[in-house]
């Protein structure tokens, strides 16, 4: 491949990232191998066997899982395989050892961050555009201190303080990716009775819902609100977060959360129906504007100030 390469020349940019963003690299990495193999005719049993990895262990390196980057040497080994130049070669080992930075999520403990929730911090980094449906609570990156400290508390009520407090200065930290300069667009479609559920006190909701107001009118966040009228609505049974990354050719990847454990789906067929589940929805919710509307009107009517 030449030195040129489209494909490589896109990922120089992410060498020069103010954070590491280790998540996105290691897809990037895995990726990249990827193309390069599959451009030789190579199916990923032939590579494995070529240099003495386990299927599953290219697997793994391809897909960029796991807390870890792949070992410089692993990666080396494929390159040398593959017959990279150097110039791909030394862009990709570059961008490997950048993803052995940590990014500030992973300053966290295993207890707030075990592994599938790291994973999903860290695409919400790296992503170009979020999208979710939430039926319970107001999505974590738009939720207010107070807020989030009765989420935590309802969910885990023999918590100590400090970890209550921790959680909630996690859940404030994620957030600020939307204050970036170049922070996602993020599209939220939120459940009627989200904001009928009295959270911590009316105060608190008082202040959640002009919060969501607030967010709702800036450039890249737009709210929804799926009103309770709406009897046929095609949501989801659970909360769900589809994730698009910008031109780097790594897909799109759909988010569903249980109550100790998570799924990540990327094959192009299953994202696709959550994409249409999620179009469909937003035709059937209220638009932006009506969605500003029926917060303002909630926030007045039901959590008025005394």
């Amino acid at each position: 491949m030449s030195a040129e390469s489209p494909r490589i020349s896109r990922l120089e940019p992410y060498l020069h990232r103010a954070e590491p963003a280790p998540t996105l690299l290691k897809m990037l990495v895995g990726v990249q191998l990827t193309g390069i193999r599959e451009d030789l005719g190579l199916s990923q049993d032939q590579a494995a066997r070529a240099v003495g990895f386990s299927p599953a262990k290219l697997s793994r390196i391809e897909a960029g899982k796991g807390r870890r980057p792949p070992t410089e040497a692993d990666v080396r080994a494929l390159l040398e395989l593959y017959k990279a130049d150097d110039h791909e070669a030394q862009v990709l080992l570059q961008l490997l050892r950048r993803a052995g930075e940590p990014g500030w999520w992973q300053r966290y403990d295993k207890r707030l961050m075990p592994e599938w929730f790291d994973r999903l911090v860290g695409l919400q980094e790296a992503a170009a555009a979020i999208r979710t449906f939430e039926i319970q609570y107001v999505p974590g990156l738009l939720q207010t201190p107070a807020y989030t400290r009765a989420v935590v508390e309802r969910g885990l009520p023999t918590a100590p303080a400090r970890e209550v407090q921790r959680r909630i200065e996690l859940r404030m930290r994620r957030r600020e990716l939307l204050q970036r300069a170049d922070a996602p667009q993020l599209w939220a479609i939120i459940d009627e009775s989200v904001l009928l559920r009295v959270l911590g006190s009316r105060e608190v909701m008082r202040e959640q819902l002009q919060y969501l107001v607030e967010m709702a009118q800036r450039p890249h966040v737009t709210v929804q609100i799926v009103p309770l009228d709406v009897t046929n609505a095609s949501a989801p049974a659970i909360p769900v977060t589809y994730l698009r990354f910008g031109g780097v050719d790594l897909p799109d990847i759909v988010y569903l959360e249980h109550i100790k454990s998570a799924a990540f789906l990327e094959d192009r067929d299953e994202t696709e129906e959550y994409r249409l589940a999620l179009d469909r929805l937003g035709d059937e919710a209220l638009n932006p504007r009506e969605s500003l509307v029926r917060l303002r009107d909630t926030m007045e009517q039901r959590y008025a100030a005394p």
